[in-house]
C-alpha cells in the first residue's frame, strides 16, 4: 500500500526571526483580517512572492512562450480580482500583501455583511455554514475568484439560511444601528464645525496660582512673628499702666 504522501510546506519563514517592526506589522494585520496564526499570513506572502517573481522574470526575457506566459499570469490575477482586465505585466510588482488579503473567503463573508466580525466569518466557514454556488468551503483563505464571488451565501443546510434565526436578526440590527450612527455621527460633526465657526475666538482665562509648599511656610513664619509682637506690645502697655 505504501506510505502516504508528505505534505508539502506550502509558505516560507521569515529569515530573521526577531525583529520587533515586522512582528509589529504583522500583529496588526493579523488582528484586523483575523487570522489564527502567523503562518496563514506568511501563505499570502509566499502567494504574492511566486506572482512577483514570475513577473520579474518575465519582464526581462522576450520570446513567444514569455508572451503566453505574461498573458497566462495576467489572465489568473485578472480572475482573482487582484488585476484589471487592461493591466501590464509591470502592475504585477505593485501588488501589496494586503491586495491578496482582501480576497480571502474570510474577508469577502465579512465585507458582504453576512457576517457581524471578521472572527465570526471565520467561525461560519470553518463550521461549514457558507457555499459558493453549490460547494461548501471549510478553509478561510480561500482566494475567490471574481466569478464566484456574487455566489457567496449560506449553505442549505446551514441554520442561519433561514432569516428568521436569532444570530441572523442580530446582525442586521447591529448593521442597521452602525448605519444609523454613522449618519447621525456625521450631522452632529456638521453641526459642531458651523457653531466653531459662528462663535468668536474665547479669550484665555487666567489660572490661579496653586500656592506653593514654602510659600504657605513663609506665611506662617510671618504669622508666628505678628502674634510675638502682639504679646510683647500687651506686656509693655500693661508695664506701662503699673508705673
Amino acid at each position: 500500500m505504501g506510505s502516504p504522501k508528505k505534505q508539502r510546506k506550502k509558505f516560507s519563514k521569515p529569515a530573521h526571526p526577531w525583529q520587533k517592526e515586522r512582528i509589529l506589522a504583522e500583529h496588526e494585520v493579523v488582528k484586523e483580517y483575523g487570522l489564527n496564526r502567523k503562518y496563514e499570513l506568511w501563505k499570502m506572502g509566499s502567494i504574492l512572492k511566486n506572482f512577483t517573481h514570475q513577473a520579474k522574470n518575465l519582464v526581462t526575457a522576450k520570446s513567444a512562450q514569455v508572451e503566453k506566459e505574461k498573458n497566462q499570469l495576467l489572465a489568473k490575477l485578472s480572475s482573482l480580482g487582484l488585476m484589471g482586465n487592461n493591466a501590464k505585466i509591470e502592475d504585477v510588482l505593485s501588488l501589496t500583501l494586503k491586495d491578496v488579503m482582501e480576497r480571502r473567503l474570510q474577508t469577502l463573508v465579512y465585507r458582504k455583511s453576512i457576517a457581524n466580525s471578521i472572527r465570526q466569518a471565520r467561525q461560519f466557514i470553518v463550521h461549514e455554514h457558507i457555499s459558493l454556488g453549490d460547494k461548501t468551503v471549510t478553509a478561510p483563505s480561500y482566494l475567490v475568484p471574481l466569478a464566484e464571488e456574487n455566489t457567496i451565501h449560506f449553505s442549505q443546510k446551514s441554520p442561519f439560511n433561514n432569516p428568521e434565526n436569532p444570530t441572523i436578526a442580530i446582525i442586521k440590527a447591529e448593521k442597521a444601528g452602525k448605519g444609523a450612527k454613522g449618519k447621525k455621527g456625521a450631522k452632529t460633526e456638521a453641526k459642531a464645525e458651523e457653531k466653531a465657526a459662528e462663535k468668536p475666538k474665547e479669550e484665555k482665562k487666567d489660572t490661579a496660582k496653586v500656592p506653593l509648599a514654602h510659600d504657605s511656610k513663609k506665611q506662617e513664619e510671618g504669622a508666628g512673628k505678628s502674634k510675638k509682637k502682639d504679646k510683647e506690645d500687651k506686656k509693655e502697655v500693661k508695664e506701662a499702666k503699673k508705673e
